[in-house]
């Protein structure tokens, strides 16, 4: 479904559909694209932005669905393409933004159940895309490019980051994550895998750098992990920000809820020490083995549905983000925009210093099968078990095991016993005896 030119852009003849480049700015790979915006819904029915008199009878109107922590930057996009009646084959474009968890609209496209009511979709993450596609019923998406990023990290009130070092010490994932998990001392969170991107990107990359650090041991260690994340994860990253301790020194004695370290993307740090003031802000850890990125993919829905106006006005709309002035918008909210190195400004701002690693590259992403395995097993650590176990207690468990100075049943109660470490207070567990 080609469209042959870019609708009323300056200075240019229309380019041909070019290939999608992930975490990059947009290039725009089809004609077919639609829009996005933050609030500007609620604006535009109290005709508190109004058109002028040539657009308020010719507006193309599109709806999008955008992942909260973008949707400010795209109402403000859209708040400025009204105010300067920005068109698209001579029709003003209106376009009206909510901001949506993006695991909700995943769902919800792919039991594909209802009539959307939007044309465009913004999640954070691919990774919604793949989920949508699993089912058998899903509303057809269509990517077209990606419009921002932001890589994912380990945000830390100022005690506790000074205590692994900050900014001087780097860390892999499971050295950063072990540290963190140690004791009670330093108490880390964050949001559900099941529903956030940031915490499923990290869980994988944490999982696959077990993998190649520990050897066969490296699954167990990932597992262990997950277990220990479990007892601190909150349902979003927006709620995930509101445990965090709330004293300048991060202890907040007489509350082990509060956590002093956070798994966060870099925009959410940018967005919570814009408004916490320097006492209160965070400082951010960025794991040298790689730090995977949310990429916030430009996705149109149902596109074999839309008209030629809507899929026109869209590509318009999404232009805006690829010049200077539409990557300085996002830049503003604390979100890259190429793959140059970042802002130093940004990255302050978010709690990065020199020498933390944040202008590495992104690490690869994970692979469908990756997230499957990863979630898979984040379900199954996070159930409450019921299990038995059976234990031979015979007399030939009280030989030696070759090359060890233990007995059989020495090495099994040790076995046990380290088992057990890893399962909670919730989890039910019986012991059964045999012998001859």
């Amino acid at each position: 479904m080609g469209r042959h030119s870019l609708p009323d852009e300056d200075g240019a003849d229309a380019p041909g559909p070019r290939p999608r480049s992930r975490g990059r700015t947009v290039a725009i790979a089809t004609a077919l694209v639609l829009t996005v915006a933050a609030g500007t819904a609620v604006a535009v029915r109290s005709d508190l932005l109004s058109f002028g008199g040539s657009c308020r009878d010719h507006a193309v109107q599109l709806d999008v669905a955008a992942a909260p922590d973008i949707a400010p930057a795209l109402q403000a996009a859209a708040d400025d393409a009204r105010e300067k009646e920005v068109t698209s084959d001579g029709s003003c474009i209106d376009v009206r933004v909510t901001a949506r968890d993006s695991y909700k609209v995943a769902d919800e496209l792919r039991t594909g159940k209802g009539d959307p009511r939007y044309e465009v979709w913004v999640p954070d993450s691919e990774l919604w895309l793949q989920r949508v596609g699993l089912g058998s019923k899903q509303n057809r998406v269509t990517p077209a490019g990606n419009i921002a990023s932001s890589p994912v990290g380990m945000a830390m009130v100022p005690s506790a980051a000074e205590s692994l070092g900050w900014p001087k010490k780097t860390y892999s994932w499971p050295e950063l994550t072990g540290a963190a998990m140690k004791d009670d001392k330093l108490r880390l969170g964050a949001a559900d895998p099941a529903r956030s991107a940031t915490g499923l990107l990290a869980l994988a990359k944490l999982s696959t750098s077990a993998r190649k650090s520990g050897g066969k041991g490296g699954d167990t260690q990932a597992a262990g992990m997950a277990k220990a994340l479990s007892s601190r994860t909150s349902d979003s990253d927006s709620q995930l920000v509101d445990t965090l301790a709330r004293d300048a020194s991060g202890t907040e004695q007489g509350n082990p809820r509060r956590n002093q370290a956070l798994i966060l993307s870099e925009q959410a740090a940018f967005a919570h020490n814009a408004s916490a003031g320097e006492e209160n802000s965070l400082d951010m850890f960025y794991p040298e083995d790689g730090s995977p990125r949310l990429d916030y993919p430009y996705t149109l829905v149902q596109e074999d549905e839309l008209s030629t106006d809507q899929s026109r006005a869209a590509l318009r709309f999404m232009t805006l983000f690829s010049d200077d002035e539409g990557r300085a918008l996002l830049e503003e909210h604390g979100f890259r925009t190429g793959a140059e190195d970042p802002s130093a400004k940004l990255v302050t701002a978010a709690g990065g210093r020199t020498p933390q690693p944040y202008a590495a590259e992104a690490s690869e992403p994970p692979t469908e099968k990756e997230l499957q395995e990863t979630l898979g097993m984040w379900t199954i650590t996070v159930q409450s078990a019921r299990l038995s176990t059976v234990v031979d207690v015979s007399d030939s468990m009280g030989e030696f095991v070759p090359g060890q100075n233990r007995s059989r049943m020495e090495v099994t109660k040790s076995s046990l016993l380290q088992a057990l470490a890893g399962f909670t207070d919730q989890d039910e567990i019986g012991l059964w005896e045999f012998a001859t």
